[in-house]
């Protein structure tokens, strides 16, 4: 198998090793040009050869960031399933208790048990993700870029406006996709974020469930606002999984 040389240029500590050879030789050994010139040159592309070649290749690099992602991922995923049990339980705790909000409080619990699936979401994409080459179906993207337009025509509010934000998402990974780039890593960031941001919409409705008079209509309002966002951006992370 033929090594292929490296460019010194991209590698300065090379070159400052080159240059040191060139300078000990010339002053030092009284060498001639003729003998510390080529001598140099070699030193220097030698090294940067081998420093390239402890280098990890585009695939390995590419393999290195998702795992790194993923574990992301898992870590954002985990510590939201915490806050959704709090959250389920203190909402069961109100539901044996107060009787006129049954309706809400089970949308509560409902939200929080799609929210406590997260996991196991991460880790079936984890394992359908192309293991090789890096590139997402232009076709399966486009796939969910419909259905997230479909979806869009029946929504409003938040709704809407997550659904947006995800069907731009989309577009962009196309775009990289036919340009044949990486999607894979975007759409893992895209899918953090929705956690991320899960994750905020969860303390919001803990601390309103909290402090929430289940009697007064602009209390009950906020809590089905915030539930019905959180249950939104579980729906955009189930069409990217």
């Amino acid at each position: 198998m033929m090594v292929q040389l490296a460019n010194p240029l991209y590698y300065p500590s090379a070159i400052l090793i080159g240059g040191i050879t060139l300078v000990l030789g010339v002053r030092f050994m009284n060498l001639s040009n003729k003998i510390i010139l080529p001598t140099s040159i070699a030193a220097t592309v030698l090294i940067a050869t081998a420093l390239k070649a402890k280098q990890p290749n585009e695939d390995q690099q590419a393999k290195q960031q998702l795992e790194q992602e993923i574990n992301r991922l898992n870590i954002a995923s985990n510590g939201v399933v915490q806050q959704a049990n709090e959250l389920r339980q203190e909402a069961n705790n109100l539901l044996t208790q107060n009787s006129s909000q049954i309706d809400l409080l089970a949308a509560i619990q409902q939200v929080c048990d799609r929210v406590i699936e997260l996991p196991n979401k991460v880790n079936k994409l984890a394992k359908n993700l192309p293991k090789n080459k890096a590139l997402l179906s232009v076709e399966q993207l486009e796939q969910q870029l419909l259905e997230v337009q479909h979806k869009m025509r029946s929504s409003t509010g938040i709704s809407r406006q997550h659904l947006q934000d995800l069907a731009i998402s989309l577009k962009q990974n196309i775009k990289l996709a036919k340009q044949g780039q990486d999607t894979r890593q975007a759409k893992l960031i895209s899918i953090e974020k929705m956690i991320q941001d899960s994750a905020g919409i969860l303390q919001q409705l803990q601390n309103n469930l909290r402090t929430a008079d289940l009697t007064c209509s602009e209390d009950i309002h906020k809590l089905q606002n915030l539930s019905k966002e959180l249950e939104a951006y579980q729906e955009n992370i189930d069409i990217l999984t």
